[in-house]
């Protein structure tokens, strides 16, 4: 998996690296067949050997502590991944085995569990199969026993059964490992937070406790005179250099100014030392600002420098909408992207939503090279300057945004849809026509009533399957419109 900026952009806009997920990885069987049946036992090792290469391949830190017999060495297994600091455990039950064998593991290692299954091909050949053959094919024998033992532990079972070489199968453990990247991502993200709530909108209003409690993040909170110090201290050939960076990836349109166009690099310099003094994954602001002060010229600068840090896979959006980062964070690290999104208007002749922002954008979203457009106002917001614009590629997108609910818990929304091409508005947005197949009023009725709030993120691809599965592994509710 690679990060989600563009391939156009990935040369001059180096991806922000962060801790890759770790995957534990246990096979096992019954140690009573081995006696009985001498070649099993080499037959399922092998078909575990190949279960560890497919994971290896994967973009995450792989722990195998090989394979199994019995409940003593399930403890053991238990013990080492509980050392790794697993994000997912996955267990290959590779023929019959029984539940004391793997419950120690689910109850002692400290992540969620998944179990697979694989028989070593599409079917048995029953007419040269004897016993010890037979049990190869016998791994689905105990998923049932091991999800009823797990429900009565009060461990959530997970699940994925087939063939070793099916790649349907391999598809729906790779949702899951997609989970653990987005498990990964929140479990040790460092979230900045600057400026204030915009006044009134309290669907925005976050407890700060809620992420550390619930995904085990850390929220720092900034003050705008923390950028304000370090833009004071960029000098004019980097902001020569950033306007060079700048002019490589957006095409400028005649609107934009170059005095404010050169302040919004000058911003984009210190927002990149601000995320780097703070080792930020993501950052959301607003401050509102009177008559042309300097935190108002600051929260007007931004867009540049947000867009750009987007890009790298450091979700920077407005609002203060600390959420929406969240969202914005756990697609980016499946590879989707994620723009800042909300409702702009309805076009019921066609039967599309028409949704975007103005400010940050994520370039990796664009059909297009994206476009600088210089703006005299913001609106709703005070300040002026440059702002980010283009239109999301067409074909399927998913939307995921964090909910909240009266007890304080958070849930994932979801909602997969088609951008379909159509007039869009030219005012300095990220713009997109998206077809849910269904009646736009009754998708916004229907979106609004899960609780999701004002924004949310906006991600390329039909992701609803790797965002159903990371709210498994975070232990919060997934809701699907």
């Amino acid at each position: 998996m690679t990060p989600s900026t563009s391939s156009g952009f990935a040369e001059i806009l180096p991806a922000h690296s962060r801790r890759k997920p770790r995957i534990g990885l246990v096979a096992g069987g019954l140690g009573t067949y081995w006696p009985q049946f001498p070649a099993l036992r080499p037959q399922l090792e092998e078909s575990a050997r190949y279960v560890s290469d497919r994971f290896q391949a994967m973009d995450a830190e792989v722990t195998d502590v090989g394979f199994i017999s019995d409940a003593q060495e399930g403890a053991v297994a238990a013990e080492t991944l509980r050392r790794a600091d697993c994000d997912l455990i996955v267990l290959f039950l590779t023929t019959y085995l029984t539940a004391s064998m793997v419950l120690p593991i689910a109850q002692r290692a400290g992540a969620p569990v998944l179990v697979i299954d694989l028989q070593p091909t599409e079917k048995m050949d029953h007419a040269s199969f004897d016993t010890g053959a037979w049990l190869a094919y016998c791994g689905q024998c105990p998923v049932p026993e091991v999800g009823n033992v797990f429900r009565r532990a009060g461990i959530e079972f997970r699940s994925v059964s087939g063939w070793l070489r099916q790649e349907s199968a391999w598809a729906r453990i790779e949702q899951w490992i997609h989970a653990a990247h987005i498990r990964a991502a929140l479990r040790h993200a460092r979230h900045g937070l600057m400026g204030h709530l915009y006044p009134g909108m309290l669907d925005v209003s976050t407890d700060l406790t809620l992420l550390p409690t619930t995904f085990g993040s850390h929220v720092e909170v900034l003050e705008f005179d923390d950028l304000r110090v370090r833009v004071d201290a960029v000098t004019d050939a980097e902001v020569k250099d950033r306007i060079d960076l700048a002019r490589e990836i957006f095409t400028l349109d005649d609107s934009v100014n170059d005095e404010d166009f050169a302040w919004g690099a000058r911003v984009s310099v210190g927002l990149d030392r601000l995320v780097d003094d703070f080792d930020l994954d993501t950052l959301a602001y607003y401050h509102r600002g009177l008559d042309g002060e300097l935190h108002e010229r600051l929260g007007a600068g931004m867009i540049l420098g947000a867009s750009l840090l987007t890009g790298r896979g450091i979700p920077t959006t407005g609002e203060y909408e600390l959420r929406t980062t969240v969202a914005q964070l756990a697609t980016q690290v499946v590879g989707a992207g994620g723009s800042f999104c909300e409702i702009q208007a309805l076009n019921f002749e066609d039967g599309v939503v028409e949704m975007g922002h103005d400010g940050p954008a994520h370039l990796a979203v664009s059909s297009r090279e994206p476009l600088l457009r210089g703006l005299g106002v913001y609106h709703g917001k005070r300040g002026w300057g440059v702002s980010v614009e283009f239109d999301v590629q067409h074909g399927p997108v998913t939307l995921l945004g964090l909910g909240q609910d009266r007890d304080g818990s958070l849930s994932f929304v979801a909602s997969t849809g088609t951008v379909v091409p159509g007039p869009l508005l030219a005012i300095g947005n990220t713009t997109s026509r998206v077809d849910f197949a269904r009646d736009p009023g009754e998708w916004v009725d229907a979106w609004s009533a899960t609780g999701v709030g004002h924004h949310w993120s906006l991600s390329v691809g039909d992701r609803i399957g790797d965002y159903r599965a990371a709210a498994s592994l975070l232990g919060i509710d997934f809701r699907e419109v």
